[in-house]
């Protein structure tokens, strides 16, 4: 059932409950302080709720107890320090003490790709919840937020009940997150829907109260936050196939480049075009290098991995080629680098040794540090492969980028970058990029040549200043 808040109706439907603490709101904590659980953490301090983030890694919990998120988003490192200043918020490596505050419990660390399967790595999932199940004292609910494969919501149900004293009747629920890097505090203080899975009007009544103080905020401003209340696969499925969804709805686009490039037509034409229909929209059909990002790869990998494992394998074959769709983007910037710089692609690509080679961006995204399976790293290092020079900068993932590929030069700046370069290849849509001068640019870059791998600059402008564009499905 979806409950639309705020409405008589719902605050009917949802009996008001009494947390085991005893407190007025429920005491929440989130395990794992990575990007999802601190930022939950953060914000919902913000909201006035009492949290505790626990982590095992100690330089982390140092790092965020002294008021530094230890990721970039913007508008968390005042959100922390604020609450941090007003009791609200703490950070432990105590699994004991996380135990004691918490009412609500929610799980949050990492579910990363398994080395030798596309399935989903769920050994931080179960470290946290034994981890905390044998230090509870009380009644309590434990709440999956991590994207997981369907099905674990049931198994850590048999974990809490290994590890737990039965008597307390701890309880087992799943909401699933939906933060966009970037946006993340807005998408946690002003979600567009709450989903829960739940097995008991007592869970049904917690989750709740632990999320009053965005329907509160929402009734403030005059929004609804609906609210949808389900069964635990469900829950559980709803952000794969969510991710799954966008990840497809990309490498659509991206397949239409592909004929647009033999076709001779413009695919950002194309995509305008087919965006007015509502029902398909204009969100996510960007056509460009492809996704990255700690999520909708891998998801989409376990989603399938999963599927095959229930008995479903052939309902998410289209996921492989969505896969494949995805990679060969990357690849196709090597092929038009080597077409500017007049170098033979051969059957083992490209020699483009002798060149200098300026790379702008490193992120999967602008408005984040995070160079997970980030596209715009995975073509540097290809370039670098194939023997050029490669200058790389972004405004704010040079530090992550030269731990994942230490083989290019990092520059401070943009012009440091382009200075003296062959080619300049624009792979992360940040606003500096998207608004930089190519005038200027060209009077200190060797070749006036440039990739523009997300279609965000002004092909007409770039043109106009003498440089050679391309753009990914453009004549």
């Amino acid at each position: 059932m979806t409950i639309p808040y705020p409405t008589s109706q719902s605050v009917q439907a949802i009996a008001p409950v009494t947390p085991p603490s005893g407190a007025a709101r429920p005491r929440l904590t989130f395990l794992g302080t990575g990007y999802l659980g601190a930022t939950y953490a953060i914000c919902f301090a913000e909201l006035g709720y009492e949290v505790v983030g626990f982590d095992v890694d100690e330089a982390k919990i140092a790092k965020l107890s002294a008021g530094s998120v230890p990721f970039h988003e913007p508008g968390l490192d005042e959100l922390l320090r604020r609450n941090l200043a007003s009791g609200r918020l703490r950070f432990t490596t105590d699994y004991a003490e996380t135990a004691q505050h918490g009412d609500v419990h929610f799980i949050c660390v990492g579910t990363p790709q398994r080395a030798e399967s596309q399935g989903a790595d769920l050994s931080y999932v179960e470290a946290a919840v034994s981890g905390l199940s044998q230090h509870l004292t009380r009644k309590a609910l434990i709440v999956g937020k991590s994207t997981v494969p369907v099905g674990t919501a049931e198994w850590i149900e048999q974990l809490v009940g290994k590890h737990a004293d039965p008597d307390l009747g701890i309880e087992v629920a799943w909401s699933p997150e939906f933060l966009q890097e970037g946006f993340a505090v807005e998408d946690v203080l002003r979600p567009n829907r709450i989903v829960v899975g739940i097995k008991s009007e007592w869970a049904n009544s917690m989750l709740f109260a632990a999320h009053k103080g965005v329907f509160d905020l929402a009734a403030t401003e005059d929004r609804e936050v609906p609210m949808v209340v389900t069964d635990f696969a469900t829950a559980e499925l709803v952000k794969v196939a969510a991710n799954a969804f966008l990840a497809t709805k990309i490498s659509f686009i991206n397949a239409m480049a592909e004929v647009c490039e033999v076709a001779g037509a413009d695919v950002t034409q194309l995509s305008k075009a087919i965006g007015y229909d509502p029902r398909i929209g204009n969100r996510f059909l960007q056509a460009g290098i492809g996704f990255g990002g700690g999520c909708l790869p891998k998801d989409i990998r376990a989603f399938q991995a999963r599927a095959q494992e229930l008995g479903a394998g052939e309902a998410l074959r289209f996921l492989h080629e969505v896969d494949l769709i995805n990679l060969r983007r990357r690849t196709k910037v090597l092929q038009v680098a080597a077409d500017l710089l007049g170098r033979r692609f051969g059957p083992a690509g490209p020699d483009l040794s002798g060149t200098k080679i300026a790379v702008l961006g490193a992120t999967f995204k602008p408005n984040s540090d995070d160079v997970r399976d980030a596209p715009a790293l995975a073509v540097a290092a290809l370039l670098r492969k194939a023997g050029a020079d490669v200058h790389t900068y972004d405004p704010q993932g040079n530090e992550n980028a030269a731990r994942a590929l230490p083989t290019v030069t990092y520059e401070d700046t943009m012009k440091a970058a382009v200075q003296d370069a062959d080619l300049v290849c624009v792979l992360t849509e940040w606003a500096e990029f998207r608004n930089a001068d190519p005038t200027s640019l060209g009077e200190i870059a060797r070749g006036k040549k440039v990739i523009d791998g997300r279609n965000c600059l002004d092909s007409t402008l770039w043109t106009g200043a003498g440089w050679e564009y391309r753009g990914m499905g453009r004549p």
